[in-house]
């Protein structure tokens, strides 16, 4: 079987799942046996969102390869369990980058360049990429933004004459929109649907299958006023309904027969039903926790969730596996000081410190630590969350009174935390950071040792700064050791305090490997351990 094409474009309104839809159709074709991956195209001009800040686009999710990609790249991969790359997600900036350049070196011959069929073409050429490998029976490509977007244009035209070029079941369209519940009138209205249909066949693409985004359910003669007035066939308008869990959404759309629809259009009928045992036997487990703990994420994100979107999923997928839920409390870091700090984190039963650039929350962090430290709460800290440990400890313990990290004091006279040696000459911001798995090798008679099981394993970065290991002989005779080493460079990538039951902070981020199947070991163990210190906190009231 060749390669077959799907396109999830969205309309109405930004946030109504694109990425879910698609992931779950994905998941769905891959039970059934099929080779699937899923790809993005972002209509910013931005080459990745690695320069863009958390509060415009959310986190920035890390793959293996080191590309910076949007972070439905992240859902992508929990939903299938596989490592995708930088050929999953393409922006407009990329595109123009590569047409531009081709141009400087005068590969279009004198020609005047021009979107079509210029941009248009790179658009298709990368659309159809990883189609051209023969890995894949399946690629599902995901448009962001809206129809209507002046951005999104050149992607709906690339997928116009892609419908027009390439044989009727070669390709699909699903197009997903919101379906309002009017409470005044007590009914669901489809006519922002029917304007967004309208406007995406303006752009002369026509959806083969419409995903209706709702509060409620829809009525079969809904349904069939959708199909007539938008043109698709009946049968072909189904619902996506609101869900507890974004990993319900697969069963909800084998329920719709989405993947069925998507199989009969591609003329495939003979695959078996989807084996989704592994997928109900999580749900199972999350819709019915045993126990419940409360943990505190300090950072300074915290009013966008999206903004730390993998470390929340981590937590789902490692209290699914604890049979706990896990009730995560955002605590502003820049608004944490002495005064407030027993009342924001004290009745925690774990400290989480969140990762993120800059000098503005680093104090509080740095409170939180100290709080987890003294008291021996549970504590886990990623990325700057480490190295904000590393500073605490250098203080407070050490006696290094003006430690500090040189991302903040550029400076120091002590700089626990020092830029890498190959980032000091370095200019540009995007791209440019540690990105990408590294190895690590674990002591053997560590904590982080008995939480993986082995000795070495490979964990996704994106930092400049690192542990200064001209202070490493101070820090590991004061009690906090250096577990983790890059076997390559020596940095230092886990440090812990042996004497206290659960204090871990890694330079990594362990929560961009984490899968539903597959919870990430750091993150079950600090749930784990955060059952056992409420449990003894409660033994001791």
């Amino acid at each position: 079987m060749h390669t077959k094409y799907v396109f999830v474009t969205g309309g109405v309104a930004s946030s109504l799942g694109k990425g879910i839809i698609a992931a779950s159709l994905a998941k769905l074709l891959q039970a059934r046996g099929l080779r699937v991956t899923i790809q993005k195209f972002d209509p910013y001009i931005n080459v990745d969102p690695g320069t863009l800040n958390p509060y415009e686009h959310g986190e920035c999710y890390v793959t293996d390869d080191g590309a910076e990609t949007d972070l439905d790249l992240g859902h992508y991969e929990r939903f299938l369990g596989v490592h995708l790359s930088q050929a999953n997600n393409v922006t407009t900036g990329r595109i123009y980058w590569t047409v531009i350049t081709k141009e400087r070196e005068g590969a279009f011959l004198g020609k005047t360049v021009q979107i079509v069929p210029h941009i248009t073409d790179e658009i298709k050429r990368r659309m159809l990429l990883l189609g051209k490998s023969g890995k894949y029976d399946v690629i599902v490509t995901e448009v962001g933004g809206t129809v209507g977007d002046m951005e999104s244009q050149p992607f709906l035209e690339a997928i116009r004459q892609l419908q027009w070029e390439m044989p009727d079941e070669d390709l699909l369209s699903i197009h997903l929109t919101l379906v309002p519940y009017l409470k005044a009138a007590k009914e669901l209205k489809t006519k922002p649907t029917q304007h967004s249909v309208q406007m995406l066949q303006q752009a002369g693409v026509h959806p083969d299958i419409i995903v209706c985004r709702t509060e409620k359910d829809l009525s079969p003669e809904l349904r069939r006023k959708v199909a007539l007035f938008c043109n698709v066939k009946p049968g072909h308008v189904i619902q996506s309904i609101d869900a507890p869990s974004i990993y319900q959404v697969p069963l909800n759309m084998e329920d719709e027969k989405l993947d069925q629809l998507v199989l009969e259009h591609f003329g495939w009928n003979d695959l078996p039903v989807p084996d989704l045992t592994k997928l109900k036997a999580f749900l199972n487990k999350l819709y019915n926790p045993k126990s419940e703990i409360n943990i505190a994420l300090v950072g300074k994100y915290v009013e966008l969730q999206d903004a730390y979107k993998s470390i929340l999923e981590s937590f789902v997928h490692a209290g699914a596996a604890n049979e706990c839920k896990v009730n995560v409390h955002y605590v502003h870091s820049e608004f944490l000081d002495e005064k407030n700090l027993k009342e924001k984190i004290g009745n925690m039963d774990g400290i989480l410190v969140a990762p993120g650039f800059g000098e503005r929350g680093l104090e509080g962090k740095v409170l939180a630590i100290r709080y987890a430290r003294e008291n021996k709460v549970p504590f886990f800290g990623i990325c700057l969350g480490m190295q904000m440990a590393v500073v605490e400890f250098a203080r407070d313990v050490i006696g290094i009174k003006d430690a500090c990290s040189a991302e903040v004091v550029p400076n120091a006279e002590n700089p626990v935390i020092d830029l890498m040696e190959e980032q000091k000459s370095t200019t540009i911001k995007g791209g440019t950071m540690r990105l990408g798995a590294y190895d690590c090798k674990l002591e053997k008679d560590s904590l982080a040792y008995r939480i993986y099981g082995t000795d070495m394993i490979s964990e996704r970065h994106r930092h400049r700064y690192e542990f200064n290991n001209a202070y490493l002989e101070k820090f590991e005779a004061a009690g906090m050791k250096a577990t983790g080493k890059n076997p390559e460079t020596g940095l230092v990538e886990i440090v812990e305090l042996p004497t206290h039951p659960f204090f871990i902070g890694v330079q990594f981020h362990p929560e961009l490997k984490s899968t539903p199947e597959n919870p990430q070991p750091i993150f079950v163990n600090f749930v784990k351990a955060a059952m056992e210190y409420k449990t003894e906190r409660k033994a001791g009231e």
